[in-house]
């Protein structure tokens, strides 16, 4: 699917939730998750949760999530997605990881909010392009985004915050 430049929004009270098992298979959505992306439950049940990414979020801001939610860690994440007919909508997200009655990790909760305006338009997005454009400089995927994550590191230890400070002092 290629992106159409079309943004969609969704009301501010509104909550877009999906749960995945350990390798983001999704295995729940709400109404307003399938609303908004325009697929059917059908359509997104074992389906991978990156179905929905949209070509212009760099890759290393998925490592850092997926490399902190993997060990029991969460994470709030500006996150721009892609709709089935290539649309796009912005959410701030907080991800964390579930247990079962025994403590055992067995998958992932997502809750999406809609993000501030201002923070997507004035920070995130020049942010995401610079890395965006150090992930690209390559054309080994994993280097580009070795090269986006360093980066994204380099920018919080010179800002001498962790990504989760840097998140809540927007």
């Amino acid at each position: 699917m290629q992106p159409t430049g079309v943004e969609r929004f969704f009301d501010e009270n509104d909550l877009i939730v999906s749960k995945t098992d350990l390798k983001g298979r999704i295995t729940y959505t709400n109404h307003v998750f399938r609303a908004i992306a325009g697929y059917t439950g059908a359509e997104l049940d074992g389906a991978p949760h990156s179905l929905i990414r949209h070509p212009d979020m760099p890759r290393c801001v998925f490592k850092l999530l997926w490399d902190t939610i993997a060990v029991g860690g969460e994470v709030f994440a500006y996150v721009k997605n892609m709709t089935k007919n290539g649309d796009h909508y912005w959410v701030f997200a907080h991800v964390t990881p579930s247990y079962d009655a025994n403590g055992t990790m067995v998958g992932y909760h997502s809750n999406r909010r809609v993000p501030n305006r201002r923070i997507v338009d004035e920070v995130i997005v020049p942010i995401y392009r610079q890395l965006l454009d150090a992930e690209n400089k390559t054309a080994d995927r994993k280097a580009g985004m070795m090269a986006g994550h360093a980066l994204l590191t380099g920018v919080l230890k010179d800002k001498g915050v962790s990504y989760d400070e840097f998140i809540h002092t927007l």
